[in-house]
């Protein structure tokens, strides 16, 4: 099992592992950022065939005290979801950003839900063999049945970003932490045992942490996963064209846009002016930072894309 824990209410420490229900590694988006791209050919079924049904499922809205503690885990046999708002689950169930859902009334982002969902025993060892985007796809059919969820697709041209690699070259440390294929796994003996070739070890762990407001932290983090962090940053797509397969290790430091404004008329215990230069005395921007530190960069960009409107959804039925 794999939890992913959001703190403070923001998203102040993520904590993600390379089998994460967010799926920081897996696909992000539902179309490419590009003027004359169509309606990607994975779009055309939001719920994978043959995937199992959740048979029982309990839903709640979370109580008061709760705010601020998100976590939403697999299970052997289903989810567990705790003070997760509605526009989350939506996010995640649809494998798209939040800019492309649209059409969802505010208490949508506002709303949080417990939610506890198995399929049936003869379905669990099923769940096993999915993929993490199959897995976050079940939540589809659940959310039509008990949030008279009601939708549509439809190609909209909207703006987001395009990850490159900068011109002065990538300064990310590649991983220790990397993607290799196992070998086939031979018979079991009484001599086998882990590290002997073919027998499967225990996955490597992936971790991607925002530690408060402008720092972010990663080990084993591929550029998809560092796409979505950056999505969500942003409030836009953003779509990965580095080219890079790699896992890579960094440290990211930034000042975000609602930053308080430095102190007017000198520093701290009398110390220089702040009001001059205050950008750069502040801290770079998450587009300089991105290129200063990670030899990354950010393209502002538009384009038609796949995107799901809301037409209705309500409050779920409770049990």
């Amino acid at each position: 099992m794999v939890m992913n824990a959001i703190r403070c209410g923001q998203l102040c420490c993520l904590l993600i592992s390379g089998a994460a229900w967010a799926a920081m590694d897996g696909p992000l988006l539902r179309g490419q950022a590009n003027p004359a791209s169509k309606a990607d050919p994975a779009t055309s079924s939001d719920v994978f065939p043959d995937v199992p049904r959740y048979e029982v499922a309990t839903i709640k809205p979370s109580p008061a005290e709760s705010e601020g503690r998100v976590m939403m885990m697999m299970t052997p046999d289903g989810v567990s979801i705790s003070g997760v708002p509605l526009q989350m689950i939506l996010r995640d169930a649809f494998r798209a950003e939040d800019d492309r859902i649209v059409g969802a009334p505010d208490w949508v982002k506002k709303k949080r839900y417990e939610i506890q969902a198995k399929v049936s025993p003869e379905d669990a060892p099923k769940l096993e063999k999915l993929k993490i985007d199959q897995r976050r796809s079940m939540m589809l059919p659940l959310l039509e049945e008990r949030f008279n969820l009601k939708y549509h697709h439809e190609m909209r041209e909207l703006p987001s970003y395009v990850l490159v690699v900068a011109k002065g070259g990538l300064k990310m440390k590649a991983s220790e932490v990397q993607d290799a294929p196992l070998p086939p796994k031979p018979p079991d003996t009484a001599d086998s045992k882990a590290g002997d070739p073919g027998v499967k070890n225990p996955p490597q762990k992936r971790m991607m942490r925002l530690m408060g407001p402008g720092h972010m932290e990663a080990e084993g983090s591929n550029m998809q996963g560092l796409a979505r962090i950056l999505s969500m940053q942003l409030g836009r797509s953003v779509v990965d064209q580095t080219g890079l397969t790699g896992n890579y290790d960094y440290s990211l430091n930034w000042t975000p846009d609602n930053a308080p404004p430095p102190m007017p008329g000198g520093g701290p215990e009398g110390g220089p002016s702040r009001s001059d230069n205050a950008g750069d005395a502040a801290g770079p921007s998450l587009f300089t930072a991105m290129q200063e530190q990670l030899g990354l960069k950010l393209e502002a960009t538009k384009g038609m894309v796949d995107v799901i409107v809301i037409d209705h959804i309500d409050a779920p039925s409770e049990n």
